[in-house]
Protein backbone atom coordinates (compact mmCIF):
# COMPACT_ATOMS: atom_id res chain seq x y z
CA UNK A 1 0.00 0.00 0.00
CA UNK A 2 0.92 3.60 -0.45
CA UNK A 3 1.37 6.34 2.17
CA UNK A 4 -2.40 6.52 2.26
CA UNK A 5 -2.95 3.08 2.38
CA UNK A 6 -4.07 2.89 -0.92
CA UNK A 7 -2.60 -0.28 -2.84
CA UNK A 8 -0.63 0.49 -5.63
CA UNK A 9 -1.50 -0.56 -9.35
CA UNK A 10 1.10 -2.78 -9.50
CA UNK A 11 -0.92 -4.40 -6.12
CA UNK A 12 -4.00 -4.33 -7.38
CA UNK A 13 -3.03 -6.45 -10.69
CA UNK A 14 -1.22 -9.19 -8.60
CA UNK A 15 -4.30 -8.97 -6.57
CA UNK A 16 -6.76 -9.53 -9.31
CA UNK A 17 -4.63 -12.00 -10.99
CA UNK A 18 -4.75 -14.19 -8.08
CA UNK A 19 -8.64 -14.59 -9.06
CA UNK A 20 -8.36 -15.61 -12.46
CA UNK A 21 -7.39 -18.73 -14.08
CA UNK A 22 -4.71 -18.93 -16.54
CA UNK A 23 -5.73 -17.39 -19.93
CA UNK A 24 -5.65 -13.20 -21.74
CA UNK A 25 -6.59 -11.75 -18.55
CA UNK A 26 -4.28 -13.54 -16.22
CA UNK A 27 -1.58 -13.17 -18.88
CA UNK A 28 -2.14 -9.24 -19.08
CA UNK A 29 -3.10 -8.92 -15.24
CA UNK A 30 0.95 -10.93 -14.33
CA UNK A 31 3.00 -9.03 -16.96
CA UNK A 32 3.88 -5.63 -15.76
CA UNK A 33 3.20 -2.67 -18.69
CA UNK A 34 5.97 -0.06 -19.18
CA UNK A 35 6.85 1.45 -16.00
CA UNK A 36 6.95 5.51 -14.87
CA UNK A 37 10.22 6.19 -15.92
CA UNK A 38 10.06 4.58 -19.28
CA UNK A 39 11.80 6.75 -21.90
CA UNK A 40 9.04 7.88 -24.39
CA UNK A 41 10.91 6.43 -27.30
CA UNK A 42 10.95 2.84 -25.63
CA UNK A 43 7.19 2.90 -24.46
CA UNK A 44 4.92 0.43 -25.93
CA UNK A 45 1.28 1.72 -25.73
CA UNK A 46 -1.89 0.10 -27.48
CA UNK A 47 -4.68 2.64 -28.94
CA UNK A 48 -8.03 1.69 -28.39
CA UNK A 49 -11.63 2.90 -29.55
CA UNK A 50 -14.74 1.32 -28.47
CA UNK A 51 -18.13 2.44 -30.07
CA UNK A 52 -21.09 1.76 -27.66
CA UNK A 53 -24.55 2.69 -27.56
CA UNK A 54 -24.51 5.29 -24.81
CA UNK A 55 -21.96 6.38 -22.52
CA UNK A 56 -23.46 4.14 -19.19
CA UNK A 57 -21.46 1.25 -19.08
CA UNK A 58 -24.14 0.07 -16.51
CA UNK A 59 -26.94 0.53 -19.46
CA UNK A 60 -25.38 0.44 -22.56
CA UNK A 61 -22.86 -1.92 -24.84
CA UNK A 62 -19.96 -1.45 -26.95
CA UNK A 63 -20.79 -2.29 -30.38
CA UNK A 64 -17.18 -2.53 -31.84
CA UNK A 65 -13.83 -2.09 -30.38
CA UNK A 66 -10.27 -1.05 -32.78
CA UNK A 67 -6.98 -1.30 -31.72
CA UNK A 68 -3.10 -0.23 -33.28
CA UNK A 69 -0.06 -0.96 -31.39
CA UNK A 70 2.06 2.26 -30.90
CA UNK A 71 6.19 1.07 -30.25
CA UNK A 72 8.00 4.71 -29.60
CA UNK A 73 7.50 6.72 -32.63
CA UNK A 74 6.12 4.08 -34.46
CA UNK A 75 2.50 3.19 -35.26
CA UNK A 76 2.43 -0.70 -35.92
CA UNK A 77 -0.10 -1.03 -38.44
CA UNK A 78 0.84 -4.99 -39.03
CA UNK A 79 -0.79 -5.69 -34.80
CA UNK A 80 -3.94 -3.91 -35.58
CA UNK A 81 -7.13 -5.13 -35.10
CA UNK A 82 -11.03 -4.07 -35.09
CA UNK A 83 -14.34 -6.55 -34.11
CA UNK A 84 -17.78 -5.76 -33.85
CA UNK A 85 -19.60 -7.35 -30.95
CA UNK A 86 -22.61 -8.81 -30.79
CA UNK A 87 -25.35 -8.82 -28.22
CA UNK A 88 -24.59 -10.89 -25.37
CA UNK A 89 -28.18 -12.14 -24.46
CA UNK A 90 -27.24 -13.47 -21.06
CA UNK A 91 -26.35 -10.12 -19.73
CA UNK A 92 -29.94 -8.74 -21.04
CA UNK A 93 -28.41 -7.15 -24.10
CA UNK A 94 -31.76 -6.23 -26.54
CA UNK A 95 -29.31 -6.21 -29.43
CA UNK A 96 -30.92 -3.22 -30.70
CA UNK A 97 -28.40 -0.17 -31.88
CA UNK A 98 -30.86 2.48 -31.56
CA UNK A 99 -30.38 6.03 -32.23
CA UNK A 100 -26.70 5.80 -31.95
CA UNK A 101 -26.43 4.20 -35.50
CA UNK A 102 -26.29 7.61 -36.63
CA UNK A 103 -22.87 8.26 -34.73
CA UNK A 104 -21.32 5.31 -35.17
CA UNK A 105 -22.81 4.17 -38.65
CA UNK A 106 -23.50 0.48 -37.36
CA UNK A 107 -26.81 -1.36 -37.84
CA UNK A 108 -28.63 -4.93 -35.48
CA UNK A 109 -27.19 -6.33 -38.84
CA UNK A 110 -23.93 -5.54 -38.49
CA UNK A 111 -23.63 -6.42 -35.06
CA UNK A 112 -25.38 -9.10 -34.70
CA UNK A 113 -22.64 -10.88 -37.35
CA UNK A 114 -20.30 -9.83 -34.84
CA UNK A 115 -17.97 -11.82 -32.43
CA UNK A 116 -18.92 -13.01 -28.84
CA UNK A 117 -17.78 -10.37 -25.82
CA UNK A 118 -15.27 -13.17 -24.78
CA UNK A 119 -13.43 -13.53 -28.00
CA UNK A 120 -13.39 -10.00 -28.26
CA UNK A 121 -12.11 -9.42 -24.42
CA UNK A 122 -9.35 -12.00 -25.69
CA UNK A 123 -7.91 -10.08 -28.33
CA UNK A 124 -8.01 -7.35 -26.83
CA UNK A 125 -6.18 -8.06 -23.25
CA UNK A 126 -3.70 -10.14 -25.57
CA UNK A 127 -2.75 -6.98 -27.47
CA UNK A 128 -2.77 -4.87 -24.27
CA UNK A 129 -0.55 -6.90 -22.51
CA UNK A 130 2.57 -5.24 -21.58
CA UNK A 131 1.25 -2.53 -23.22
CA UNK A 132 -0.24 0.95 -21.30
CA UNK A 133 -3.63 2.17 -22.86
CA UNK A 134 -3.55 5.16 -24.82
CA UNK A 135 -7.44 6.55 -25.96
CA UNK A 136 -9.04 9.86 -26.47
CA UNK A 137 -10.94 10.36 -23.46
CA UNK A 138 -9.85 7.31 -21.61
CA UNK A 139 -12.74 7.34 -19.25
CA UNK A 140 -14.66 5.71 -21.94
CA UNK A 141 -12.56 2.69 -22.94
CA UNK A 142 -11.23 2.00 -19.10
CA UNK A 143 -15.02 1.87 -17.99
CA UNK A 144 -16.63 -0.20 -20.77
CA UNK A 145 -13.53 -2.64 -20.90
CA UNK A 146 -13.66 -2.95 -17.27
CA UNK A 147 -17.14 -3.34 -17.19
CA UNK A 148 -16.51 -5.97 -19.97
CA UNK A 149 -14.36 -7.91 -17.81
CA UNK A 150 -16.48 -7.75 -14.65
CA UNK A 151 -19.49 -9.55 -16.76
CA UNK A 152 -16.93 -12.18 -17.71
CA UNK A 153 -14.56 -12.84 -15.70
CA UNK A 154 -15.49 -11.41 -12.36
CA UNK A 155 -13.00 -9.30 -12.37
CA UNK A 156 -12.41 -5.58 -13.32
CA UNK A 157 -8.78 -4.79 -13.79
CA UNK A 158 -6.98 -1.79 -13.38
CA UNK A 159 -6.09 -0.27 -16.48
CA UNK A 160 -3.56 2.68 -16.43
CA UNK A 161 -3.80 4.92 -19.45
CA UNK A 162 -2.09 7.83 -21.21
CA UNK A 163 -5.14 10.07 -22.54
CA UNK A 164 -4.69 12.59 -25.76
CA UNK A 165 -7.72 14.49 -24.77
CA UNK A 166 -5.98 15.49 -21.13
CA UNK A 167 -2.44 15.66 -23.21
CA UNK A 168 -4.09 18.02 -25.70
CA UNK A 169 -5.25 20.07 -22.74
CA UNK A 170 -2.13 20.72 -21.30
CA UNK A 171 -0.79 21.62 -24.66
CA UNK A 172 -2.61 24.10 -24.78
CA UNK A 173 -2.31 25.17 -21.60
CA UNK A 174 1.37 26.12 -22.45
CA UNK A 175 2.95 23.27 -21.16
CA UNK A 176 3.42 19.41 -19.08
CA UNK A 177 1.78 21.91 -16.59
CA UNK A 178 -1.43 23.29 -17.13
CA UNK A 179 -3.35 25.70 -15.30
CA UNK A 180 -2.69 29.37 -15.94
CA UNK A 181 -4.59 30.04 -19.41
CA UNK A 182 -8.18 29.37 -19.93
CA UNK A 183 -9.87 26.68 -20.30
CA UNK A 184 -9.49 25.24 -24.00
CA UNK A 185 -12.70 24.92 -26.17
CA UNK A 186 -14.71 21.30 -26.68
CA UNK A 187 -14.22 21.78 -30.57
CA UNK A 188 -10.47 22.25 -29.62
CA UNK A 189 -10.83 19.03 -27.38
CA UNK A 190 -12.14 16.60 -29.34
CA UNK A 191 -10.21 13.94 -31.82
CA UNK A 192 -10.60 15.49 -34.91
CA UNK A 193 -10.38 19.14 -33.65
CA UNK A 194 -7.01 18.31 -31.69
CA UNK A 195 -5.63 16.62 -34.96
CA UNK A 196 -6.49 19.86 -36.93
CA UNK A 197 -3.75 21.79 -34.47
CA UNK A 198 -0.96 19.49 -36.51
CA UNK A 199 -2.28 19.38 -39.79
CA UNK A 200 -3.57 15.97 -39.82
CA UNK A 201 -5.84 14.41 -42.19
CA UNK A 202 -9.45 14.16 -41.05
CA UNK A 203 -10.36 10.43 -41.58
CA UNK A 204 -13.96 8.83 -41.27
CA UNK A 205 -15.13 9.78 -37.63
CA UNK A 206 -16.85 7.09 -34.85
CA UNK A 207 -15.20 3.90 -36.61
CA UNK A 208 -13.55 1.96 -33.91
CA UNK A 209 -10.57 1.34 -35.75
CA UNK A 210 -10.11 4.25 -37.64
CA UNK A 211 -10.45 6.46 -34.31
CA UNK A 212 -7.51 4.17 -33.00
CA UNK A 213 -5.52 4.71 -36.05
CA UNK A 214 -6.49 8.97 -35.55
CA UNK A 215 -5.59 8.45 -31.70
CA UNK A 216 -2.35 7.15 -32.46
CA UNK A 217 -1.46 9.39 -34.81
CA UNK A 218 -2.46 12.53 -32.36
CA UNK A 219 -0.14 10.52 -29.78
CA UNK A 220 2.92 10.98 -31.76
CA UNK A 221 2.34 14.54 -32.67
CA UNK A 222 1.82 15.18 -28.97
CA UNK A 223 4.70 14.07 -27.96
CA UNK A 224 6.68 15.45 -30.56
CA UNK A 225 5.89 18.92 -29.19
CA UNK A 226 5.95 17.60 -25.73
CA UNK A 227 9.38 16.56 -26.18
CA UNK A 228 10.04 20.20 -26.41
CA UNK A 229 8.55 21.71 -23.27
CA UNK A 230 10.69 19.05 -21.09
CA UNK A 231 8.36 15.71 -20.97
CA UNK A 232 11.24 12.67 -21.24
CA UNK A 233 9.62 9.81 -20.01
CA UNK A 234 6.09 7.89 -19.40
CA UNK A 235 4.85 9.28 -15.90
CA UNK A 236 5.22 12.62 -17.79
CA UNK A 237 1.95 11.74 -19.88
CA UNK A 238 0.22 9.62 -17.63
CA UNK A 239 -3.43 10.78 -16.87
CA UNK A 240 -3.65 11.54 -12.29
Amino acid sequence: MTGRGRLTTAARRRRAARRVPDGPLGTFLRTPPPGPGTPLDEARLLAVDVETTGLDPRRDRVVSVGFVPVDGDRIVLGGAGSMLLRPDDRSGDDGGVGQSATVHGLTDDDVAHGAGVAEVLDRVLTALTGRTLLAHYSTIEVDFLGALCQRVYGVRPPLEAVDTLELQRRILGGGIDMGFTADPSPDELRLWGARGRYGLPRYRAHDAAVDALACAELYLAQVAELRDRGARVLRDLRTP
